[in-house]
């Protein structure tokens, strides 16, 4: 599998160095102030998870929030090295909670079992540019398919290390990372261990990667990743895209995404042996979108992943990633986009994925999946979205969000029964 992905890349450079290069972004500089930009952004966050089979533990989850956001990120100087600064300042306040109902990850715990009435946090990074490839070291968002945080709450993760993307080919992006820190999207602190989502244990101090993408037409591209999580795994990634446009306001998608995990070094979480793919068809007609895929992991252990938002899979929905032990899953989903209808930027949406064959029984009794799953788990999802943008006037790009999951599950698959909402309000400022 690493020869296959490695070859295609290798494959894909050499496609690129035939075509003309980009024309030099750092030579188009216009300075450190001018290319600047600064955004604030307001989010109000309504969670609630109702535990339908969770007694006598917690039965319910329930807090409401508002955090502000600000994050700059300046030009680079001018010359034949530019250097930057990017920048950011999170808060987040607590406005209903109460001890019983925390726990959403919208706010960090207190001392006295509770939520937090506000918190904070800032960073950032120095960067440097030269022609089309720039470095960054620091704290900052990551979204590679193999270390991606998440900002599926109020604010934002962060993880701190080094980045380096390039784009000096045309069609071809690449990207390396190194990272040894984390914050969590309840955590006020920049050096928390990084995170895994479903393993127990020790955690590896660092994760490192190297991947790309590379765009073959304007309707087909391959993405490959490959990253070494310390004494934990090593994971390869492998997407394509394809597009295939049929007629005005009709097309048909294509997309496939394979993992491959296998343990390394010390195995902290154990013994790993995990290939998961998934494959979905999307096929668009006018504001109607209907989606089909199905997914498939071939391991005695989850699918796990490092970072908040790692899992590039089609059935990763709402609640559940439907990523358990030997899991078969397959998913039908229907979106409609309002505008034909004159509503522009209202958009609703339809989902339920079911979920079988969930085997953890072999899991490794010494790793951190040991005793996570039982031998017969299924389960299933129904996911409703709702989303409005303004899109003109003093409010325009306000966003209101309604999301709403019904997930059932028996006790093998051990994620339980459970209805969760949420509401989310969005609003950014472009301030430079």
């Amino acid at each position: 599998m690493q020869v296959m992905k490695w070859s295609a890349l290798a494959l894909a450079v050499t496609a690129g160095t035939t075509q003309l290069a980009f024309a030099s972004a750092q030579s188009e500089s216009k300075g450190f102030v001018e290319d600047s930009d600064l955004v604030l952004s307001n989010r109000n966050y309504f969670f609630q998870r109702d535990f339908k089979n969770n007694a006598p533990g917690q039965n319910m989850r329930e807090e409401w929030a508002h955090g502000f956001m600000s994050e700059f990120a300046s030009g680079f100087t001018q010359g034949t090295v530019g250097v930057g600064v990017d920048a950011y300042g999170y808060m987040g306040i607590k406005l209903d909670s109460g001890r019983g109902r925390d726990g959403t990850g919208l706010l960090p715990a207190n001392s006295e079992g509770g939520s937090q009435d506000n918190y904070g946090e800032a960073g950032g990074s120095v960067k440097a540019r030269i022609s089309n490839s720039v470095l960054k070291y620091g704290e900052m968002r990551t979204g590679a398919p193999v270390f991606a945080t998440s900002h599926s709450r109020l604010l934002p993760e962060t993880a701190t290390g080094f980045n380096v993307t390039s784009e000096e080919i045309e069609n071809l992006s690449l990207e390396g990372g190194y990272f040894t820190a984390y914050n969590n999207r309840a955590s006020t602190n920049s050096d928390d261990e990084l995170l895994i989502n479903y393993g127990a244990g020790e955690i590896g101090d660092s994760i490192g990667y190297l991947g790309g993408s590379y765009s073959f037409t304007d309707n087909l591209s391959v993405t490959l990743y490959g990253s070494k999580f310390e004494e934990t795994w090593n994971q390869y990634y492998v997407n394509t895209n394809w597009a295939l446009p049929i007629s005005e306001g009709q097309s048909l998608t294509f997309d496939l995404n394979i993992y491959d995990t296998s343990d390394t070094g010390d195995s902290l979480q154990g013994e790993v042996d995990n290939t998961t793919f998934s494959l979905a068809a999307v096929y668009a007609l006018g504001g109607h979108s209907f989606l089909a895929a199905y997914q498939e992991v071939d391991g005695d252990t989850p699918f796990d992943y490092v970072g908040g938002d790692s899992i590039f899979l089609s059935n990763s929905m709402q609640y559940s990633d439907f990523n358990g032990a030997n899991e078969k899953s397959w998913r039908v989903g229907y979106t409609y986009d309002w505008s034909d209808l004159g509503v522009p930027g209202l958009t609703t949406m339809v989902t339920y994925v079911e979920g079988y064959d969930i085997d953890g029984t072999d899991a490794d009794v010494n790793g951190g999946y040991a005793g996570l799953q039982g031998e017969d788990g299924e389960h299933q999802e129904t996911d409703l979205d709702i989303k409005y943008v303004i899109q003109e006037g003093a409010a325009k790009d306000l966003s209101i969000r309604l999301r709403q999951a019904f997930h059932y599950a028996n006790d093998d698959q051990a994620e339980g029964d459970l209805h969760e909402f949420r509401v989310i309000m969005d609003y950014p400022l472009d301030v430079l």
